[in-house]
């Protein structure tokens, strides 16, 4: 049975007296369930990074990712000249994604497979055709025959020391007889900052080479 008190106050009229009632302790469980919530993109992204197997088909890239990425060289660090000997700067096409292949002039089917799969990865981005650029090195000092020239118009090709541009592009050391073969394995990618990025072996998939560029490009906010 509960009591309740009573004073009395100047007209002799008894009052309830105040009981001070206790506050309830409130519980910090909503609070932890919210920052689980919000903490649990971060855990499952963390998760997805290490273990490819579990992404979404078609979230993987085709190509291999270049790490740690290298920065674009100098000038002075990667000389370059254009076909009619002018010196040429890779950095004045920053801002652009760069597809790239490097290969001897006189461009074996191998050299140009690859000249058409970056030709034709660039042509298909059509709104976005104008963020990408293609480069070809070119790894020696011998004539460019004029149907490559012909087939290739709007790929910027210029002639550099194959063992200058195989320190950019490839992470094993050579002999500097070596450095042509080396090069003319694979495909590259430089991002808009300048980073060399992405590797495709020579018998890449052209398709699946485009869908990677075309999700690059699309995804990116940059160039």
């Amino acid at each position: 049975m509960n009591f309740m008190n009573f004073e009395e106050d100047g007209s002799n009229v008894k009052q309830p007296a105040v009981v001070p009632t206790v506050a309830k302790k409130r519980s910090r469980t909503p609070l932890v369930l919210i920052f689980l919530m919000s903490l649990a993109p971060v855990v499952a992204a963390v998760l997805v990074y290490f273990n490819p197997q579990w992404r979404p088909e078609g979230s993987v890239n085709y190509g291999a990712l270049v790490e740690p990425q290298r920065p674009m060289p100098s000038a002075t660090a990667l000389k370059l000249t254009t076909l009619d000997g002018k010196p040429f700067d890779l950095n004045s096409l920053k801002g652009k994604w760069l597809l790239v292949a490097a290969d001897q002039a006189e461009c074996p089917e191998s050299c140009a497979r690859k000249l058409f799969i970056l030709r034709n990865s660039h042509a298909s981005q059509g709104k976005n055709v104008e963020r990408l650029a293609r480069v070809w090195f070119i790894t020696d000092d011998a004539p460019v025959p004029e149907k490559v020239l012909e087939a290739y118009k709007g790929t910027t090709m210029v002639r550099v020391d194959p063992q200058q541009l195989q320190q950019f592009l490839t992470t094993t050391g050579v002999q500097a007889d070596q450095a042509k073969d080396a090069l003319a394995v694979p495909m590259w990618i430089i991002d808009p900052h300048g980073n060399l990025i992405m590797q495709y072996p020579a018998n890449s998939d052209p398709e699946s080479v485009r869908k990677d560029i075309s999700k690059l490009v699309y995804n990116s906010r940059i160039g």
